[in-house]
């Protein structure tokens, strides 16, 4: 069963139904039990990082996330919330990866919105996904690039388009709305 988390943010209901499609069992809940007993961990999110934060804390899960060892997937803001910190709302995050959250610079086009590629591919995320390859993106802020970057991409300024350490794997662009190629990401999850 994988468990994705229910919490103070969107896109639960396309990142389910896309897991749906991979005939997988998909519990949506905030439980701590029952995301404990689940068998992968989905972190989905478009929203505001100080308000999820918040939804997290508030449910205990800021506490048992980052002791989970099964595999662990950030979509989106699930991506932001585990990093160290964010600048939305100077919000102290998860702290599974080391990398900061910032805003993009106001010399382009905010929020990112649209297809955009990525480079630097590494992982079994990426398994049978040969860069570059686009993927669908809705963002304002972005995590740096550091030695947890699996995958890098530019928009206004290089930064992290997947991150990967031990068991947590976490991707900016939304996989479930990036047609075969996004599928194909969720598939390689599915199989950790």
């Amino acid at each position: 069963m994988i468990a994705v988390i229910k919490y103070n943010a969107g896109n639960i209901g396309s990142i389910t139904n896309a897991l749906n499609r991979l005939q997988v069992d998909v519990n949506v809940t905030d439980d701590p039990e029952v995301i404990q007993q689940a068998d992968k961990v989905v972190l989905p999110g478009v929203g505001e990082a100080k308000s999820a934060m918040a939804s997290l804390r508030s449910s205990g899960l800021d506490i048992l996330i980052p002791k989970l060892t099964k595999p662990f997937l950030g979509v989106c803001l699930g991506l932001q919330l585990l990093c160290d910190h964010s600048e939305e709302g100077n919000t102290k995050c998860l702290r599974i990866f080391p990398e900061k959250v910032f805003k993009f610079p106001p010399k382009g086009k905010v929020p990112h919105m649209g297809w955009n590629n990525f480079k630097k591919i590494q992982g079994p995320l990426f398994d049978d996904i040969d860069a570059p390859e686009d993927m669908y993106y809705v963002h304002s802020y972005y995590a740096s690039t550091g030695s947890d970057s699996i995958a890098i991409c530019n928009y206004l300024v290089d930064f992290s388009a997947a991150l990967q350490r031990d068991n947590f794997h976490a991707v900016q662009f939304h996989p479930e709305k990036s047609g075969k190629v996004g599928a194909r990401l969720l598939h390689n999850f599915l199989r950790l």
